[in-house]
């Protein structure tokens, strides 16, 4: 660990104090999404000079730009001009299974996927047809849990979060979280959801931030989930007076301080800085990095391998990002010209 002690914005408490792997969270960050460009510019392999992001799967820095999420951006928020109610169901239809092929099944079967034809029943015979021939409806990128068991015992859990989504168009959720005036408030409305907790609850309004309907600040407010609590745990030995929370802001808020202390050049999104999702992203991925970076150092979970190695594609990608953000521009131009720093 470098000896130079980094800038802290809350200097009126207890200061955190850093562990080995804080400094590794900024060289992880910087590697990463130097391979992020580079697999943009260059459709061949390798991507990056750290063997171990070449060797394993991680996600990168930015939320916005992972495959999933890009599907998301263009092919279900922005496939065209969708009405609020539309928009509202498409996302959380999309996020309660976070599978492109489970959405794209939804798509040859429909036609659409809207609020003119959602229909709980014939959605559930789609996904009775799929599971009977083997296939899989749910990602296991995260735990999309079922409603209480005594409750709904015997119901299958896609019937239960079908059934879920046609309860929120009934009592017009749409409307009740687009009047909503900030991030929290609008967390704190998908909270009042039947077995949504506070990690989904974040992860669902940031994917609703990103339409035209809403409009919150991203750096407004932040829940670190599972993953990103073990990283904090692993980049700090003594937490002070900071709660977890405050950890993740602290990094979004020097994070130009701590790159340049170190000498990496971070390649920011066309301008755009990490955001706080970002960096409590970022906190999960130097978790997995650190197992092999620095094995000694313990998280809470006690995991001590990744389990996903990188299997490279070689057909090339595009990236589009929500248009609010004003980078999309830019992006047509990286051939001709470096992106912003």
């Amino acid at each position: 660990m470098s000896s130079t002690t980094a800038p802290f914005s809350f200097v009126k408490r207890q200061p955190p104090k850093p562990s080995a792997v804080f400094d590794t969270y900024w060289k992880f960050a910087a590697k990463r999404q130097d391979a992020f460009f580079s697999r943009l510019e260059n459709n061949m392999g390798p991507w990056s000079d750290d063997p171990i992001i070449n060797e394993y799967k991680f996600t990168n820095p930015y939320r916005a730009s992972d495959r999933v999420s890009q599907y998301l951006i263009k092919n279900v928020i922005y496939s065209k001009k969708w009405s609020l109610g539309d928009t509202v169901l498409r996302i959380l239809l999309f996020k309660l299974f976070n599978k492109i092929e489970t959405w794209e099944l939804l798509e040859s079967q429909l036609g659409e996927v809207s609020l003119r034809t959602f229909d709980v029943d014939r959605l559930n015979k789609i996904f009775e047809n799929a599971m009977n021939s083997g296939g899989a409806i749910y990602s296991a990128a995260y735990i999309i849990p079922s409603g209480p068991k005594k409750k709904y015992l015997g119901i299958r859990k896609h019937l239960f979060h079908l059934r879920l989504l046609e309860s929120l168009i009934k009592s017009k959720f749409s409307r009740t979280i687009h009047n909503k005036k900030t991030m929290k408030e609008g967390f704190e409305a998908l909270l009042e959801i039947e077995s949504i907790g506070g990690f989904l609850a974040y992860q669902f309004i940031t994917d609703l931030n990103y339409s035209e309907w809403f409009n919150y600040s991203e750096n407004e407010f932040v829940v670190p989930g599972p993953g990103a609590l073990d990283g904090i745990k692993k980049c700090f030995t003594d937490l002070g007076d900071y709660k977890e929370s405050d950890i993740i802001r602290m990094m979004a808020e020097n994070q130009e301080s701590n790159f340049d202390r170190l000498g990496y050049k971070f390649r920011t999104l066309w301008g755009r800085p990490l955001q706080l999702i970002d960096c409590q992203n970022l906190f999960c991925e130097v978790d997995k990095y650190s197992r092999v970076a620095h094995p000694e150092i313990q998280g809470i979970s006690g995991r001590t391998r990744i389990k996903q190695k990188f299997k490279p594609k070689l057909n090339p990608i595009d990236v589009w990002y929500p248009p609010k953000w004003e980078i999309n521009d830019r992006i047509k131009t990286r051939e001709k010209k470096a992106p912003d720093m």
